[in-house]
């Protein structure tokens, strides 16, 4: 039946079936209630379950799972008393999260940058960010500075972003198969404020929203701080299940869908290009809004930087897709420039939006940004390749300081997704904070707050000695002879 396909469905319930269908497969080959219990748990802390979904009924996944209705008793049994289900007599069993998992807010400053008790600046691990490039901002800077004058003898205002700069955006989209004219263009301050805008026009507050999950959590706030119900379709080692993201949208309806298709954002995995086909079609059923963040897109490290997602559709069936994407993680994060490529009537309606809270780009950054964008194809290579020996750097330190720790080796993208088989990421988090690591809890990308626990994200984007010193402080934070338990998370920010 189609609705055994549904994760979480309008009235939030999952099937016997599609639970069956995410369990491993020696759960399934011998379901002991202690092994089923352990692989549901690990369902909600990985967030392939949410929180406050209805499990089925015991009979019902005793016989999706060929085990005894006993097996399955004792199983939600050892849930309840560990603080991952509740029962109500007449209402069913539902997920949630032991007490002290959850976060207590939003937003606090990591504090990177400060001191530890030793003095020590400490090593910062939240931020998945290359430096500047030095020689190509150097010459961005100085081609900037003598076309400087000319400019500032205008107004400087220019809400869709400087003239040069929309062509430049529009002409790198038509070189990688998405042909875009300027007027489909708007220069922002960043993806993070181009996501906002697009929020702020196509949503109000109650609107349901898509988004996977794990996903940026920056994208997150945002959508909480715009007050939208958020549905999620997980983002597991494999990939995305297509079929759960089709009914999810399907049966949701949502006015908006938000994904990372390109090294996605914690777990760097790709969108193959059948299931992007897949999306586009679907979200052009329901009606949903498909916003696209290509942040990343350009980390290519070990395949092809692939084409705009958009550009799959078939002529004009893309008119729903908003592109959004930046310097920030090519070049540099102190690089404030941004864009959302769309229909350009839409363009002219967001623009409307930004000029309420901004009026306009930085000048000069933008000017700094043109060469930079010119040059992309030259520059980039030599960055990327330093970031495969970062990469294998960090994989080296993770198997000689933390070997019971697992990952998946991402083609593209900043970071590791590493899953410590533990539900302690938080408590790992403060206690390494205190040892001068600042690091992105694995809750902080869950849709549902404190899933996830089991997770950190581990940037490769620093030099390979501070790889390495700030995993072996984390190793030590993690053998520590006290134990790890869950504790109430100081929330931190991640980029």
């Amino acid at each position: 039946m189609a609705n055994e396909r549904v994760v979480q469905t309008a009235d939030r319930t999952i099937g016997s079936r599609q639970l069956a269908a995410l369990l491993p497969a020696e759960v399934l080959a011998r379901p002991g209630y202690r092994s089923l219990a352990d692989a549901v748990r690990t369902l909600i802390l990985d967030g392939r379950i949410a929180l406050h979904v209805r499990l089925p009924a015991e009979r019902e996944l005793a016989e999706a799972v060929g085990a005894s209705r006993a097996t399955v008793s004792s199983a939600y049994d050892l849930l309840r008393e560990s603080g991952y289900v509740r029962s109500r007599r007449g209402s069913g069993t539902w997920t949630e999260l032991p007490d002290g998992h959850a976060p207590v807010g939003a937003h606090a400053l990591l504090g990177a940058g400060g001191y530890n008790a030793d003095g020590d600046p400490g090593i910062d691990l939240a931020i998945a960010a290359m430096g500047a490039p030095g020689d190509s901002l150097t010459e961005a800077l100085a081609w900037a500075a003598t076309r400087l004058p000319a400019v500032s003898r205008t107004p400087g205002y220019h809400p869709f972003g400087l003239p040069d700069l929309r062509t430049a955006v529009a002409d790198r989209f038509t070189r990688r198969g998405l042909p875009t004219r300027p007027e489909q263009i708007l220069i922002t301050s960043g993806a993070q404020q181009a996501f906002a805008l697009v929020v702020s026009l196509l949503c109000r507050a109650g609107d349901r929203v898509v988004t996977e999950n794990p996903t940026y959590a920056n994208a997150l706030d945002a959508l909480r701080h715009a007050r939208l119900r958020t549905a999620s379709i997980a983002v597991s080692d494999a990939g995305w299940d297509m079929e759960i993201a089709e009914s999810t949208l399907r049966q949701t309806v949502p006015r908006l869908a938000y994904v990372i298709p390109d090294f996605q954002n914690p777990t760097g995995a790709l969108m193959p290009p059948e299931q992007r086909l897949r999306l586009l079609a679907a979200t052009r059923r329901t009606g949903t809004w498909l916003v696209v963040d290509e942040t990343i897109a350009d980390i290519a490290l070990d395949v092809p930087a692939p084409p705009p997602l958009a550009s799959l559709a078939p002529r004009g069936g893309a008119d729903h897709v908003v592109t959004i994407g930046s310097l920030s993680k090519t070049h540099w994060g102190g690089l404030r420039v941004g864009w959302i490529r769309a229909t350009a009537k839409m363009i002219a309606e967001l623009t409307a939006v930004r000029v309420t809270t901004d009026m306009t780009g930085s000048v000069l950054d933008q000017l700094v940004a043109l060469p930079l964008l010119d040059n992309m194809e030259r520059s980039l290579p030599e960055r990327l390749a330093h970031l495969r020996v970062q990469r294998s750097a960090l994989v080296d330190s993770l198997q000689r300081h933390t070997p019971e720790w697992s990952w998946r080796l991402p083609p593209g993208g900043l970071s590791l997704w590493v899953d410590l088989g533990e539900p302690v990421s938080s408590a790992l988090a403060e206690r390494a904070r205190a040892g001068g690591v600042h690091i992105g809890r694995g809750a902080r990308f869950g849709v549902d707050p404190g899933t996830f626990e089991h997770r950190l994200r581990i940037p490769y984007s620093l030099p390979a000695d501070l790889l390495d010193e700030g995993v072996r402080r984390l190793a030590a934070a993690f053998h520590e002879g006290v134990p790890l338990a869950p504790a109430v998370e100081r929330p931190h920010w991640v980029a």
